[in-house]
């Protein structure tokens, strides 16, 4: 064999050295390959001598394990300066072979497989092997700082990928609202959207506070989670409104109603924490340009000034 082909074989060995429960291992249809017999016929060998392959030398995959083989060992490529890492699915061991679940042999379980083969070819292959062994663990000591730090890159990007999934998916289902803006005329449905979103996040109270409330404050209101309180504190209560109310009552989840005058400001109160604020009556949302915020406040001060 020419030096060339001798780096070419000792590279190909290299790529058959996978990293599994925190050894560097090579499967068995690997190494019958390499020695020059069938899987079946090494594994056969092996099971007569069972006593000599304990724990450390020697272990079957589990399913997953062998669905998708990654190797956290990375390599260094054919120029010798960079790094790569070698992610393999072992496609043959699936389809009709499914319950086939390889054996995978530590560099101590190779030595001892020169012993059991009994073959000059075994024991020069396992020679080779075992040099090729002690060349990655060399090389995944000499530059265990760098993949360290890949370790963290990517556990780190892992965690951004969650969150920002986590963000589109609130976003895409409505359960994220702008903390703050500005609405103009004409944006009729944005505006009542995002006040009906409100509503909807209220798990067990919903309070309102604006002196100019009609039917279609009511409205949004029939949009509350089943279960949840809803009161209205305004200026005026009209006749109308009473009997808005009244009919509202009789159809769905009861809506208190207190006459109130001391706030000149609109609020939204979510779960007795959580205040928002409108600079226009929830009723004329969308007909003018308003203001509307999500406030950094406490709600316990407001509420204990209405008596709740």
């Amino acid at each position: 064999m020419s030096e060339y082909e001798m780096e070419k074989f000792e590279e190909s060995l290299k790529e058959k050295i996978y990293s599994i429960r925190g050894f560097q291992v090579m499967l068995d249809r690997d190494l019958a390959e390499l020695y020059g017999v069938e899987t079946k016929v090494l594994n056969q060998a092996v099971k007569r001598n069972k006593e000599r392959f304990p724990s450390n030398y020697l272990f079957q995959l589990s399913e997953i394990e062998k669905d998708e083989l990654v190797t956290d060992c990375d390599q260094l490529n054919e120029a010798g300066n960079s790094l790569r890492s070698q992610f393999v699915t072992l496609k043959n061991l699936r389809g009709k072979h499914s319950k086939y679940l390889p054996y995978a042999f530590t560099e101590h379980g190779v030595a001892m497989l020169s012993a059991v083969l009994k073959s000059k070819i075994a024991v020069d292959i396992s020679i080779k092997i075992i040099d090729a062994f002690i060349e990655m663990r060399k090389f995944i000591q000499s530059n265990g700082l760098v993949f360290q730090r890949l370790d963290r890159v990517e556990l780190k990007q892992i965690e951004t990928d969650k969150r920002v999934d986590k963000i589109f998916s609130l976003m895409e289902s409505g359960d994220i609202k702008p903390k703050q803006g500005i609405l103009f005329d004409k944006q009729v449905f944005d505006a009542y959207k995002y006040v009906s979103d409100i509503v909807k996040s209220a798990d067990k109270s919903i309070l309102i506070i604006d002196n100019y409330v009609d039917d279609s404050v009511l409205t949004i209101l029939s949009k509350r989670k089943k279960g949840v309180k809803a009161s209205i504190y305004t200026r005026n209560i009209s006749a109308q409104l009473k009997l808005d109310v009244k009919k509202f009552n009789e159809q769905y989840e009861p809506v208190d109603i207190v006459e109130f005058d001391n706030s000149h400001d609109r609020f939204i109160v979510i779960d007795e924490k959580v205040i928002y604020h409108f600079g226009a009556s929830l009723k004329d949302l969308g007909k003018k340009w308003f203001g509307f915020s999500k406030m950094d406040v406490e709600a316990v001060e407001m509420l204990s000034r209405l008596g709740k």
